[in-house]
């Protein structure tokens, strides 16, 4: 994972001096959280590699000021906002008696970063690095238990800062997107598809250097077939799912593909050491693969818990983002889990 971060750092440091300048204050924790019933979330900054991200701090119910508390940071899937998935989670699992953190990455949401929509996984990998470390300066942060836990693609990048991270005690996730060169074709138009990509981003990462401009396409869409994401998926469609205004449905850099489509998580899986816990089913994406990656880790301390559904993959794996039935499972079984290694 250092060689893969250490071949963008070039790319990334011209990116961030192309980025808007904002009066953020590194953090804003100033204000005192009010014992409740109910879970109290708290907008916060920080800083990571120079530029001010944006999260939602969730303080568990009965939070007692001059505690500490385990401590869990959310990672939603590619392209989201932290009040998608990431935001949902968060709070459910703040809910179980734990603070959560769930933020935008850089290029995305409140965040600052260009260009935006910008997918880049050992950004993003960054991202929640610099999270974990803005979390540990907090005095109601327990710095010997901090998790991490991801959603979707999300679970790729915190595979891959949990592998390297010795911060981060115990990792979970839900429906993961684990994916290697070979995976990417079945999604992406075989070699062809994934080359022409590939070049496309090539070419948009030179004009963004050279010029300024970004080329953007959709992000989501039912009639252009050069979206990120083409077809009938609800969660992304539906203003009552993730279709939400924070989001920008119209909008993902095509700088991403390189990114996107290089990435290979698989040799951080032998490298996990640490309590794993992971969430899928057949009717998620790749589920050969989430088996696949299981079975590498070495750690003794592992569990798959795979669910039963006649949902066809990848259908099933929307349900994970939002549906009462697969969150509230998923919640309780990586709630128990984390309460277990985090010392609760």
């Amino acid at each position: 994972m250092k060689t893969y971060i250490m071949h963008l750092m070039a790319l990334a440091c011209m990116l961030s001096c192309k980025n808007e300048k904002k009066e953020n204050p590194i953090e804003n924790t100033s204000n005192q959280i009010e014992t409740t019933k109910q879970v109290v979330m708290k907008k916060v900054n920080f800083k990571s590699e120079g530029l001010n991200l944006v999260g939602n701090i969730f303080y568990p119910p009965n939070y007692k000021e001059g505690s500490t508390y385990p401590t869990i940071v959310v990672s939603g899937s590619w392209t989201t906002v932290k009040e998608q998935m990431a935001g949902l989670y968060a709070k459910r699992l703040a809910e179980d008696g734990m603070i959560t953190f769930a933020f935008d990455f850089r290029n995305f949401g409140e965040s600052e970063g260009l260009p935006r929509a910008y997918e880049s996984p050992s950004l993003k990998i960054l991202d929640i690095k610099n999270a974990i470390q803005f979390l540990k300066s907090l005095p109601e942060v327990d710095t010997k238990n901090i998790g991490a836990f991801g959603v979707c693609a999300g679970s790729m990048y915190t595979f891959m800062i949990a592998a390297e991270d010795e911060d981060i005690k115990a990792v979970a996730t839900a429906a993961s997107w684990l994916h290697d060169g070979e995976a990417v074709k079945l999604f992406y138009g075989g070699e062809e598809g994934v080359q022409t990509r590939i070049q496309a981003a090539q070419a948009a990462k030179k004009k963004f250097v050279e010029t300024g401009d970004i080329d953007y396409i959709k992000a989501i869409s039912t009639t252009d077939n050069t979206a990120a994401m083409f077809g009938e998926f609800d969660y992304y469609l539906n203003p009552e799912r993730g279709a939400i205004p924070e989001w920008n449905q119209d909008q993902f850099a095509v700088a991403s593909w390189e990114d996107w489509l290089t990435l290979d998580p698989f040799p951080s899986a032998v490298k996990l050491n640490k309590p794993v816990f992971m969430v899928h089913s057949d009717g998620c994406v790749l589920p050969d693969y989430t088996r696949k990656f299981f079975e590498a880790i070495p750690s003794s301390e592992k569990e798959l818990m795979w669910v039963d559904t006649e949902l066809p993959s990848p259908m099933h794996q929307f349900a994970f983002y939002d549906q009462d039935d697969e969150v509230n499972l998923a919640v309780n079984a990586v709630g128990n889990f984390f309460k277990q290694k985090l010392g609760q």
